[in-house]
């Protein structure tokens, strides 16, 4: 599976028809988070700007009044256009496949464990953080890319204006070294910002669940790599 991150770029061949067939029979829980957070983060984009504030993430109302939910609902609203479609574009091409690998229910698990991986590993970075909030699915998806490249390590990523195709294992090691580098370099804990300790959190989430849910995955993934 040719796949795109970021702004993605759809292959020209391959999967177009078996993503098809599978987005509606073997992965209908892709589809549907797909539907839930576009109808979500649209209302509140468009007509109720207020529940983007309600359900965002901030660790000092789940410290402080124990909104425990919000671990939950801030992956569902989104800051801008922008922001939701790259998210969605992105569980799109990659949800679907790792559904049909690892089962609905091994898919869910994984999706919604980093979603509150990334969000347990910022509450314990920010729990001193007053202002902090963040909103998106960045870091459930975080956990998926990286969970497919454990499946699938040599399928080629395109991010966008990048002609050259990164195997998805060597993007999925990238894209953790910088969210860590990116990080400890973060000086603005205010609602807009790249939460890239949920990214990072996201990601270790999802290696971390797949290995749990799978215990042929990591044999798969190292048989692939010394092929």
């Amino acid at each position: 599976m040719e796949s795109v991150v970021g702004m993605i770029r759809t292959p020209r061949h391959s999967l177009s028809s078996h993503w098809t067939s599978t987005l509606f029979y073997d992965s209908p829980f892709s589809l549907f988070l797909l539907l839930i957070n576009v109808m979500v983060s649209g209302y509140a984009l468009f007509f109720d700007k207020s529940l983007i504030d309600h359900l965002s993430f901030r660790p000092s109302r789940v410290l402080a009044h124990k909104e425990y939910y919000r671990m939950i609902t801030a992956g569902f609203v989104h800051g801008g256009i922008g922001h939701l479609l790259f998210n969605m574009i992105t569980l799109f091409y990659f949800g679907p496949a790792l559904e049909a690998r690892m089962g609905s229910v091994g898919f869910l698990v994984v999706f919604f464990g980093a979603e509150l991986a990334a969000h347990g590993f910022t509450l314990w970075l920010h729990r001193n953080t007053p202002n902090y909030a963040a909103v998106g699915a960045s870091g459930a998806i975080s956990g998926i890319v990286v969970s497919f490249s454990i499946f699938y390590p040599f399928k080629l990523i395109y991010l966008f204006l990048i002609p050259v195709g990164i195997p998805a294992w060597i993007f999925a090691l990238g894209f953790m070294a910088f969210s860590a580098f990116a990080m400890t370099r973060k000086s603005d804990h205010r609602m807009g910002g790249i939460a890239h300790e949920a990214h990072l959190g996201g990601a270790i989430g999802g290696i971390i669940l797949t290995l749990l849910l799978d215990w042929d995955a990591l044999s798969v993934f190292i048989a692939q790599i010394l092929r």
